[in-house]
């Protein structure tokens, strides 16, 4: 069996490797790839990964690859010995192995038992199932693999396109020959009415199976009806469900529920049905697809290593059906320091970011905007690829956005208010301009002006975050800035959330970016086929974005703007005796989930209880098993520092610039004077970070990595330049020419006093 080589995610023609994968051949990609980002365009494909360790192994196979090499000098290593003997790519299989440039343009190992060469096909859907019987010829074969589509031989007709007249294509997921190589399988994605020419799906039925996928193609009709036609409603409860988000969440728990209840085989088929229809809207909803369920089936199913599977805790905190000493619960085990045991440099470790060292991501950042640099467009898809999974034809959507039709009531009032909220606040903040006169005759200005072509940068990664849109947003088009460039991660659907697409149309931005990360600041910092190059680029982002901006800003090549370093979430509490430990849980939390080289510090005073704070966290981290997994690595780089009044707390924080600084105290409101060096300061028991994350008006792009010291958060200014203007009469000429002529002489730049003389001469 052929087994193609990836040594390299650049080397390597996308198109090219997507063909070959449709033919019966293994893809080995070596330790240097990371094969999981081509798991969506491999699914039909065997996989096997390069290994150098036990863990490397364990990992890959429980990723989604069939096979694992372990390569060289570890191949002998005994700790092997609990992988199963039939997960490795062994000698027979790797055989054959080749780069991807070596194959021959037609390789396939399949020869035809039939006097005219013909070679009988077996069509089937994605499912198994059988579609038809036909036949291929050598060319029409090689069409088929090189293209993509079902495309078969006519004994009458020729070459045959499945769909060319009809409608009813094909897309070509992969070939497989049968164990005598004389006969071919197609497997395909149907299209249209379905591959009989009598109109069904099946030519061996007489009548229409009707499955999941059917069902999801339905769903997907109702969806683009929709979309088609937002004004129009077809009443049916399929549209109610898609817009009212509590109302499906609601019959999905009921219908669960009644599921669990049933207890005869044609209840419980029912109550599944059900339950199956109820989570199909969901996928639909989310933007998810059945093809993604059944990729996550499969991995599972390859697993090597598994979770116990006990129940989570019920509403008692007690898993259902387990006895209380079975549930397992998260322990937090966050370093805890007594801050009079600190000296100085022990409190600059205690406090030091987990940050990577800049030397190493310049190196792996520089050559990304290089590439988006050589290569445009090309570029952006081949890294939304690789670190998206997701292939896109285009990677720019143009207004006007297509997707507000599908966004909840509920979510677009609460946008709405937030809009609203932020704006107020923002509008303040427009500077004015003024003259003077600085001496009599001498008239002075200052003038404001917009950044014309701005870029926004909304991080997508573990969430989207349709609040960054506002808050860059918003005082962009107060500013009034003409042209605004969002860039915001796709989807898998390779497309924006309707949350963005609401907001990138009230900002009437000009454009979306598919692209997230490194490859979209360079896109927005240098320009490309289809992104415009802009003047200054804001927003957060983690490390590598905030590399990227780093390193455009101080490219004079590039002439680009940034708005200031800000990189990984970071929050600093500051909680007494008056505060609740489920708030301060809470407020820690809320930031450690962003990601896991997100930082939360809680500075207590004495009387602070730290018994029922170390409970809480561990409870509110039980009741978000969505985010746990994110919340146990972040908060492995948490500290907790035991202060003994309230000017040692301030003293840290001034020290440490936190990104966000809550100080949860009796005395809040008088902490205003003592603080220097913080982003945004929240003041109170009921001053939950969260509010100025989304709607109390201020804005939550802000300074992290202890640059609070120099940088204030994003505001109107930060997308406003100032222009000074000044004018001169005779008389102010000969009032200050005096002073530049001798101040000129001074420092020896003789034609600057020239330029003065030769006008008081006249």
């Amino acid at each position: 069996m052929l087994t193609v080589v990836i040594d390299s995610p650049v080397d390597f023609d996308k198109n090219e490797l997507a063909r070959r994968a449709r033919l019966t051949c293994r893809i080995l990609f070596t330790k240097n790839v990371n094969f999981r980002t081509f798991l969506p365009q491999l699914r039909y494909t065997p996989i096997v990964a390069e290994v150098i360790s036990i863990n490397d192994a364990v990992s890959a196979l429980n990723d989604g690859a069939h096979h694992v090499k372990v390569s060289g000098e570890f191949a002998e290593r005994k700790e092997f010995d609990e992988i199963p003997a039939d997960r490795f790519a062994g000698a027979d299989i790797l055989k054959e192995e080749v780069d991807l440039s070596e194959i021959p343009e037609k390789t396939l190992d399949v020869q035809s038992d039939r006097p005219d060469g013909l070679y009988s096909t077996v069509v089937c859907d994605e499912r198994g199932i059988a579609l038809g019987f036909c036949y291929s010829s050598s060319d029409s074969l090689w069409r088929a693999v090189s293209e993509g589509r079902g495309i078969y031989h006519s004994r009458r007709r020729g070459t045959w396109i499945k769909g060319e007249t009809s409608g009813d294509t094909q897309k070509l997921l992969r070939v497989d020959v049968d164990c005598d190589s004389d006969c071919i399988r197609f497997i395909v994605q149907q299209h249209g009415k379905g591959f009989c020419h009598e109109g069904n799906i099946s030519c061996f039925e007489s009548h229409p199976f009707f499955g999941v996928s059917d069902l999801e193609k339905i769903l997907q009709q109702r969806l683009h009806q929709m979309q088609q036609n937002p004004d129009q409603s077809s009443g049916s409860y399929t549209e109610r469900l898609l817009k009212d988000t509590d109302l499906l969440h609601s019959k999905i728990t009921e219908e669960a529920k009644e599921l669990v209840e049933a207890s005869s085989p044609k209840d419980v088929s029912w109550e599944a049905a059900d339950v199956i229809y109820f989570a199909m809207v969901k996928l639909l909803r989310s933007q998810a697809t059945l093809s993604a369920v059944e990729s996550e089936l499969a991995r599972r199913h390859r697993k090597i290593t598994r979770r116990p599977g006990n129940a989570k805790p019920a509403g008692n905190g007690q898993s259902v059906g387990l006895p209380p000493h079975f549930v397992t619960r998260c322990q937090v085990d966050i370093p805890s320091y007594e801050y009079a045991a600190l000296k100085g440099k022990d409190l600059d470790h205690v406090l030091k970011r987990p940050i990577f060292d800049p030397r190493t991501l310049y190196d792996k950042v520089q050559p990304i905007i290089d590439n988006v640099r050589r290569c445009g467009d090309s570029a952006l898809r081949m890294y939304t690829l690789q670190f998206d999974q997701v292939d896109l034809s285009n990677a720019v959507l143009q207004a006007p956005f297509k997707s507000t039709e599908i966004l909840p009531e509920k979510t677009k009032n609460a946008i709405d208010q937030a809009w609203s909220n932020i704006y107020r606040f923002h509008e303040r903040q427009k500077p004015e301009a003024y003259t003077m006169e600085t001496a009599p005759g001498v008239s002075c200005q200052r003038v404001w002006r917009p950044i014309e072509k701005v870029g926004l940068y909304v991080p997508g990664g573990n969430n989207v975050l349709p609040s960054t849109a506002l808050m860059l947003g918003i005082p962009a088009i107060i500013a009034g800035c003409r042209d605004i460039t969002i860039a915001t991660p796709p989807n898998s659907q390779g497309t924006i959330s309707p949350e963005i697409a609401y907001i990138a149309s009230r900002l009437k931005a000009g454009r979306i970016l598919l692209a997230g990360g490194a490859q979209a600041i360079a896109a927005m910092a240098y320009g490309t086929a289809s992104v415009p190059k802009c003047d200054k680029i804001c927003g957060p982002g983690n490390q590598f974005v905030t590399a990227a901006k780093m390193l455009a800003s101080t490219d004079t090549s590039a002439c680009v703007a940034i708005d200031m370093p800000a990189g990984p979430s970071e929050v600093m509490v500051i909680a007494d005796g008056k505060a609740r430990p489920t708030h301060v849980a809470a407020d820690l939390l809320s930031q450690a989930e962003h990601g896991t080289d997100s930082q939360v510090i809680l500075l207590a005073l004495p009387d602070f209880n730290m018994s029922f704070f170390q409970a809480a966290i561990t409870d509110q981290i039980d009741s978000l098993p969505s985010r746990r997994a994110i919340l146990e690595v972040s908060l492995g780089k948490a500290r907790i520092i035991k202060v003994p009044d309230d000017e040692t707390a301030y003293m840290i924080a001034n020290k440490y610039a936190p990104e966000h600084l809550i100080i949860n105290t009796a005395g809040a409101q008088a902490a205003i004077d003592k603080i220097e060096n913080a982003g945004s300061l929240f003041l109170g028991q009921f001053a939950a970070e969260s509010c100025g994350d989304y709607a109390s008006g201020t804005n939550h792009t802000l300074p992290t990595y202890g640059f609070a010291r120099v940088y204030g958060g994003v505001n109107v200014g930060t997308f406003l330049r100032s222009m000074t203007v000044q004018s001169l009469t005779k008389e102010g000429l000969d009032s200050i020419g005096g002073s530049v002529m001798t101040l000129a002489q001074a420092e020896g730049l003789l034609a600057h006093r020239l330029a003065v003389a030769v006008r008081l001469e006249e």
